[in-house]
């Protein structure tokens, strides 16, 4: 940033000054950086403070280009705290594949947003659900009933179907309260979507480890940034009971990885979440879903399919723990770098991150 230049309350971090760890970023420093994944957002806001008012939206990341279905990709999940709601978390975790896209969405639109992409895959698809079986899709949640009328069931599954074509022709993400994040609040302040990520070479091939979170959770008193706990001098005024929050974390890589390292990488993602200064209250749903898109699993496999992977020979591999820790944690922070005051329902108004207090704060 250039001297008496004003900064903007919606920047990402980097465009601050500020930076996390020490592995370099891909070009778009997200999680679209990783090959053929894409992400589509659908937003709804009406009714602005009305008991009624929709503050709200779906997400949709999609493992690559193809068909989802018939070819399935490497998965695995991690649960820090268990209190979310989700849909296709065991099958992942049973089979190790993912074979849909992951939407994310508020608590109680779960079940229309698996609906939208039901349909939207079956439609694409005459096999799924007759002679080629059923279909598990993963959405996961975090609740925005704060500033969105959940009761008010807004999301509807064309809200699905539409954020996953949204999703088709774009590799730039918008963060903040857009999508699943615009009612979701983040230690207080604004929060919502966000996301980093990393590169990681292997014999000079360059391989790319993507995060996006759905931030919703934290009391600002433990907010940490770069180490430091500026949250306890920076207070959002904000009167809520429902403090202990959420969030969706969704790793991807182009890494050949299997689904039990897929697993450990999932892991490690917990401690970027905690560098921010979540402790996991106990209403806290706090998961992670990880993915490889660098082969893909046939759908009608032979009996016996040999699939590469990555030699944990020690630094490589916890390279990629590192690069999925540093994108974890930046990720959060876009989430609130980026967002913007938003009021919702019953004049209720959650403020941003007073962006410029808390660096001079970091700075002191």
């Amino acid at each position: 940033m250039e001297k008496g230049e004003t900064m903007k309350s919606n920047c990402r971090l980097r465009d601050a000054g500020l930076s996390v760890g020490e592995l370099p970023t891909g070009r778009f420093n997200g999680i679209t950086d990783v090959r053929n994944v894409r992400v589509g957002h659908v937003t709804l806001r009406k009714a602005e403070g009305e008991p009624s008012a929709a503050c709200t939206g779906v997400t949709a990341i999609l493992p690559h280009e193809g068909n989802w279905f018939r070819q399935k990709v490497p998965a695995a999940t991690h649960v820090i705290n268990g209190f979310g709601k989700t849909t296709g978390l065991i099958q992942v975790d049973e089979l190790g594949v993912l074979e849909s896209p992951i939407l994310l969405t508020n608590t109680f639109s779960v079940p229309a947003v698996t609906e939208g992409t039901v349909r939207y895959m079956t439609a694409l698809d005459s096999g799924i659900g007759d002679d080629a079986g059923s279909l598990n899709v993963v959405v996961g949640e975090c609740n925005d009933s704060y500033l969105n009328d959940m009761r008010g069931f807004h999301i509807r599954p064309e809200h699905a179907r539409a954020a996953i074509e949204e999703a088709q022709n774009h590799r730039r993400i918008q963060e903040g309260c857009v999508g699943a994040g615009t009612g979701m609040i983040c230690f207080g302040w604004k929060g919502g979507i966000g996301t980093a990520s990393r590169r990681v070479k292997v014999k000079e091939t360059p391989y790319h480890i993507g995060v996006l979170v759905l931030s919703n959770f934290g009391v600002s008193s433990d907010f940490t940034l770069l180490g430091t706990p500026v949250g306890r001098w920076l207070h959002p005024n904000v009167h809520r009971t429902d403090v202990d929050g959420s969030i969706m974390i969704v790793v991807a890589t182009d890494l050949p990885m299997n689904n039990r390292q897929l697993k450990r990488l999932a892991k490690r993602a917990s401690f970027g979440l905690a560098r921010t200064g979540s402790i996991a209250h106990h209403g806290s749903g706090d998961i992670v879903i990880a993915f490889s898109n660098a082969h893909r699993i046939s759908h009608t496999p032979e009996a016996v399919t040999e699939v590469p992977y990555l030699a944990e020979d020690g630094p490589l591999i916890s390279r990629s723990f590192r690069g999925v820790v540093e994108a974890t944690e930046e990720a959060i922070l876009n989430s609130l770098f980026t967002a913007e005051i938003t009021r919702g329902r019953l004049g209720r108004t959650i403020p941003s991150l007073p962006v410029e207090e808390a660096i001079a704060l970091l700075k002191r």
